[in-house]
């Protein structure tokens, strides 16, 4: 945290219902221009409860946002490693390496089977909630600086009771592992794809195990400070590899596995075309969601922030690029490919040439995404192993090596679960209606609803603003949203993942049958 901020915040007191009319402060329940783009500008309301850690309580017993900022800056200073050193560039490295990512690649198979314009609409519509949970986040953060991650926000949310923290503990440590099976099952497909035939016994299984442990040696830095030059490097490898995707699918003549007897010409509808079953268009759909949700490693990202107030900015840089990249490559892959030569994800369309040169650039984000998520989960897990231990902040054998194998212990879980379901589309719709459902939607309306009571505005409660029923009738929206993702959308990635194999459009478990595209 710069000194900057700290003579700031000393200055800044909570906004109470009252101030309400404050330059700015939060009017009724509409944020003004700093709450929406961040800045020194913004004003730090109170809290909804008690500090978590006692560490963050200063000496004189407060324990207010000002006060527990400062004391992290003084717990830093004179460390080895510090860990509040991510300025909002750097912080926006991590979020465009978050988002930019391999996911982008199911969104042609999503148009395919939601038709153009729907799909078009659903991703701007996604796009806009998850800026907007995410900026309610960012404003539950500043407030409540001393949470580490989600499972801290989770435990505040629900009333401090300790039952909320484990269930979101395990929530949140499963979700990562999945992110990270999953860039476990792509590694092995991109091997598959480029190396072909072999002689090499069991290949899916064997380039598993290599794919894990390149990506455990490459999870070893310890601060995203560290990561987030890393993360620039893949955003920009994988948006050249999408670009060229797009590119490729225009430029050759018909797509992979192209018929004109059997198949006949590719299909490009603006709508779904007759018969498309709920369940297809809901995983569809969560595909989509699942790109946009990463609500769960934000409140990470802003606990080292330099300034947190300035979050908003990353934030918005990001929400604006993933509409736009989104929105190109999947309607262009997709008009080119058409219904009948979709695949998932879309590399598989593109003829073995283009296929091998456009899936080549993914590689750095096949690796970096996974170790960013596994770098969360370390993180959450040692930080409680080491809490004020000189083997948190010194660069100790004991501290190192239990990092090392708290990672390769989730590396080595990641490679059983991709082993297991060796499948891309559904994987993702799965994680997304399991773990979405809570760290995307009801996490965030409930989050609206607590801090508006703090502030003494709980709309549905007091005589409010049109402008302020209308957000309460939207964070209920939000919480329904996220109901419907847990129930709904499970029976639907179930329901499509027993149908997959029935059908055999997918391998067994711990197969040798090649992944390739």
């Amino acid at each position: 945290m710069p000194r900057d901020f700290e003579t700031a915040a000393s200055t800044e007191k909570p906004v109470a219902a009252e101030d309400s009319t404050s330059e700015n402060a939060v009017v009724g329940d509409v944020w003004n221009f700093s709450y929406i783009f961040g800045g020194k500008g913004v004003r730090i309301g109170p809290r909804i409860g008690p500090a978590l850690h006692s560490d963050t309580i200063d000496s004189s017993g407060e324990e207010s946002t000002d006060a527990i900022l400062t004391k992290q800056r003084e717990l830093e200073d004179g460390n080895a490693i510090q860990y509040r050193t991510c300025s909002w560039q750097k912080t926006a490295a991590l979020l465009f390496s978050e988002y930019i990512c391999l996911a982008i690649m199911s969104f042609p198979w999503s148009y395919s089977i939601l038709g153009l314009v729907p799909g078009l609409i659903l991703t701007v519509f996604v796009a806009g909630v998850v800026l907007y949970t995410s900026l309610v986040l960012w404003e539950f953060c500043l407030r409540h600086p001393e949470v580490r991650d989600v499972c801290d926000v989770g435990q505040m949310l629900f009333w401090n009771k300790k039952g909320a923290w484990y269930a979101t503990a395990a929530m949140f440590l499963l979700n990562n592992t999945f992110i990270q099976a999953l860039h476990v099952l792509v590694g092995v497909k991109y091997l598959d794809t480029v190396t072909g035939t072999g002689s090499i016994a069991c290949r899916p299984v064997v380039y598993g195990i290599i794919v894990m442990l390149v990506c455990w040696l490459s999870s070893l830095p310890r601060t995203f400070n560290m990561l987030s030059k890393i993360g620039t490097a893949s955003a920009i490898f994988t948006f050249v590899s999408v670009l060229l995707a797009a590119v490729f699918a225009g430029v050759q003549k018909k797509p992979a596995g192209y018929d004109l007897v059997l198949l006949g010409e590719p299909i490009v509808t603006a709508f779904p075309v007759a018969g498309t079953t709920f369940v297809a268009a809901l995983n569809a759909f969560l595909n989509i969601a699942y790109t946009f949700i990463g609500q769960i490693t934000l409140p990470s990202f802003i606990a080292e922030m330099e300034d947190p107030r300035d979050f908003p900015k990353a934030l918005w840089a990001c929400t604006i690029a993933e509409i736009i990249v989104f929105g190109i490559v999947g309607g262009a892959v997709y008009a080119y490919t058409g219904n009948q030569y979709m695949t998932a994800p879309a590399f598989g369309s593109l003829t073995e040439v283009y296929k091998k040169v456009a899936f080549s650039f993914m590689i750095p984000t096949i690796i970096f995404l996974g170790v960013l998520y596994a770098s969360v989960s370390a993180r959450f897990i040692f930080f409680r192993i080491f809490h004020n231990s000189r083997h948190k902040s010194e660069h100790t054998i004991v501290g190192w090596s239990t990092w090392a194998g708290i990672l390769l212990a989730t590396w080595i879980l990641a490679f059983v679960i991709a082993e297991a379901i060796p499948f891309f589309s559904y994987l993702l719709s799965l994680m997304s209606s399991l773990f979405d459902s809570f760290f995307g939607f009801i996490f965030w309306g409930v989050a609206y609803f607590r801090m508006r009571k703090a502030d003494g505005r709980l709309s549905l409660l007091h005589k409010q603003t049109a402008s302020g029923y209308i957000l309460a009738a939207f964070n209920i929206f939000i919480i329904l949203v996220g109901v419907f993702f847990l129930t709904v959308g499970t029976y639907a990635s179930v329901e499509g993942i027993v149908e997959a194999f029935e059908a055999g459009d997918v391998g067994s478990s711990f197969a040798c049958k090649s992944e390739g595209l």
